[in-house]
């Protein structure tokens, strides 16, 4: 019998997006990024983490959105991208 066979639901989703911040963060920590850029994002994965904690759906959701940004799949521009003055 394995581990996994006991879990309802709910807890099987915790444990699929504790897996997915585990791999985010291994991914986060493999960038040949300046330190500034690697604290900047490990802080927004610990946010992620913190949101984790009420809200299970919306730190997916959330997680979602930073691996899109990790790939370059993301649609929305961020700040760095935006003109001065905007």
């Amino acid at each position: 019998m394995a581990a996994d066979d006991c879990l309802n639901e709910d807890q099987i989703l915790d444990v699929l997006l504790a897996r997915r911040l585990r791999d985010a963060h291994r991914r986060v920590r493999a960038l040949a990024l300046p330190q500034e850029e690697r604290v900047r994002l490990t802080r927004r994965l610990l946010a992620i983490s913190d949101v984790a904690k009420r809200d299970i759906a919306h730190a997916a959701a959330r997680l979602d959105t930073f691996i899109a940004c990790l790939d370059g799949t993301s649609d929305t521009p961020s700040r760095r991208n935006m003109p001065p003055g905007d």
